[in-house]
């Protein structure tokens, strides 16, 4: 009988997720944020994610074996709270609920996981219930779906789980070893994050746009370094300037920040206006050199050994996000291949506690061989969801999608690419896509005027055929997830300018044929038109919007926005012409 293994995310109030195991295959994973079209899902429970995982293997809630969170209790005797209360010593509520309240979030979310269960109608007796520490959930989302069998080095940077805010340690025979853990306020992510709250964006969407806005500006204009001191061995955050609670954290509006009054003081008013002006864009680029030379000392110190075994690093945590540093760990000498997971975030931890949870039973996990984890619907599906949509679509069936869309693109147009599986984790990688044709003049201009609305300065992603991607990125580094950036070479930076960011990098997606068939085949297509197999990829949404999940949803975004095509499965989706009003 197969061992059946469920796991749950979103017990710190965002980015709930369900995950589901039969013995080591993952055969299900989404994020709650799809399904009840609400970004982040923030304060929901994975309900109907658990659902659709459930449904999707084709099982019975009472099959299910174990029930994993990414969440546990923390002892007193565990350092992380004792070190808690003493950072935060200016504000003694905190310090006092740390040592004498320390696991209250956790018994609030066991009683709704169990409220949960019996929903489900998974029987709480019969199941073996796992709650597993934040950060080891993070590093086992990495380290048990990375694939690599030698010892492996692991890095988690976070904002923070239950206390810890950063991991480091390895990974040998299927099991999880710890070398050193720091415990918040003394975060990495955390950091960053303040910046990026003082910059204007919010916390769990904003790192990236201050990453591509560092790209604008110079880190040796202002001088950040008294925000933490670090030597390698040591991180530890200036809490009089951010990560900071009570009465020292800056408010506005009765809302707080994670900075104080004093970096107001030290930097000037929050940024509100251009974007990338003087001196903010400046202060972007300062936090994104401090946070990548941090992030490289304490990887260097903790785990350069390991990796001179080895070269495997693999890398989780929100900090895993940021795709400029994952670019600087992978080029450190003693490194021959980073494993970033498809969802290194929150939702991941789904994934990795069910993942620690079989580990620990001594079963062997296998690893991702791609993203496309969450729900798929039939061509018959699409055609339904087109003949029931209030604006009456026009529709046909296509012989080739593939050949139709690369035309589509090869003419300038862009397509709504809605296919198969939908992806897990925050990146389009071809099933839920809106493409462009990069050296189209304009293309970013006109995905921004039509969708998404983006600043312009922000440079867009390629996902470039498996044949083309050493010539392009100038590596054979594994790309699978656009979780990092790439040098690219001279001639496709003149050619794509579109998809290149300022510094002459790209966040680029290497498609192969084996994990994606038609999206591979669009590519090839495309090739033959252009001569070359590279496309604009941007997610399938508006902003502020989740990831499109189904056709319903694909139909919303296509009449809610200046879209002209939509091929989902084997159909082209066009809008009726505008009726002429015009009687003169």
């Amino acid at each position: 009988m197969s061992l059946i293994t469920l796991g749950l995310s979103g017990a710190l109030g965002h980015d709930a997720a369900a995950a589901l195991f039969v013995d080591g295959d993952l055969v299900a994973a989404v994020e709650e944020e799809r399904l009840v079209r609400r970004k982040h899902a923030k304060d929901c429970m994975p309900r109907e994610s658990a659902k659709f995982c459930i449904r999707s293997a084709k099982i019975k809630p009472r099959d299910i074996n174990n029930v994993a969170i990414s969440y546990a209790p923390i002892s007193l005797f565990s350092p992380a709270r004792w070190h808690h209360a003493a950072r935060y010593w200016y504000a003694p509520d905190r310090g006092i609920d740390a040592i004498f309240n320390g696991n209250r979030r956790y018994r609030r979310y066991m009683h709704e996981v169990k409220a949960l269960m019996d929903e489900l109608k998974i029987p709480w007796h019969k199941i073996r219930f796992v709650p597993v520490q934040h950060q080891l959930a993070h590093a086992s989302s990495a380290y048990h779906m990375s694939g690599f069998a030698e010892k492996t080095a692991i890095l988690t940077i976070d904002m923070k789980g239950e206390y810890a805010s950063m991991f480091l340690g390895y990974g040998e025979n299927g099991q999880i070893r710890k070398i050193k853990e720091f415990y918040d306020p003394d975060s990495l992510a955390g950091m960053f994050g303040a910046i990026t709250d003082y910059l204007g964006f919010d916390m769990l969407d904003g790192d990236a746009k201050v990453m591509g806005m560092a790209t604008y500006g110079d880190p040796d204009k202002y001088d950040l370094s008294n925000l933490a001191s670090y030597d390698g061995k040591n991180f530890r955050v200036n809490t009089q300037l951010i990560g900071t609670v009570g009465l020292r954290r800056f408010k506005d509006k009765s809302r707080g920040h994670f900075f104080s009054q004093k970096l107001i003081d030290q930097l000037g008013p929050r940024r509100a206006g251009d974007l990338i002006q003087d001196p903010y864009v400046h202060y972007a680029a300062s936090i994104q050199k401090i946070y990548e030379e941090a992030a490289v000392a304490l990887v260097t110190h903790y785990l350069s050994d390991i990796l001179r075994q080895t070269g495997k690093l693999v890398f989780a945590g929100t900090g895993a996000l940021n795709v400029k540093l994952n670019q600087r760990l992978a080029s450190l000498p003693f490194v021959k291949e980073l494993y970033v997971p498809p969802a290194p975030g929150d939702a991941g931890t789904a994934i990795g506690a069910a993942a620690y949870t079989l580990s620990r039973q001594n079963v062997k996990v296998h690893g991702h061989t791609n993203a496309y984890l969450g729900p798929r619907y039939t061509t018959d599906r699409c055609i339904r969801a087109c003949e029931r949509h209030r604006e009456r679509p026009q529709w046909q069936v296509l012989e080739s999608p593939a050949a139709k869309a690369a035309e589509l693109l090869g003419q300038g147009h862009l397509v709504g690419w809605f296919q198969s599986r939908m992806e897990f984790g925050p990146r389009s990688l071809g099933n839920r896509s809106i493409l462009g044709n990069p050296s189209t003049a304009g293309m970013v201009e006109s995905i921004n005027k039509k969708i998404k609305f983006r600043e312009n300065w922000r440079s867009f992603s390629p996902s470039v055929i498996d044949t083309m991607a050493e010539e392009v990125l100038q590596s054979t580094h594994p790309a699978h997830y656009m979780s990092r950036t790439f040098d690219v070479s001279e001639k496709w930076k003149q050619l794509l300018p579109a998809v290149v960011y300022k510094d002459g990098t790209s966040r680029a997606h290497v498609v192969t044929k084996t994990a994606n068939p038609r999206f591979h085949k669009l590519l090839k297509e495309f090739q033959k038109i252009s001569g070359y197999g590279i496309v604009l990829n941007t997610s399938l949404n508006r902003p502020g919007e989740a990831m499109i999940c189904s056709p319903e949803d694909a139909l919303n975004l296509f009449f809610g926005s200046d879209l002209e095509y939509l091929i989902m499965q084997d159909i082209l989706v066009t809008k009726r012409p505008e009726p002429d009003w015009d009687m003169g």
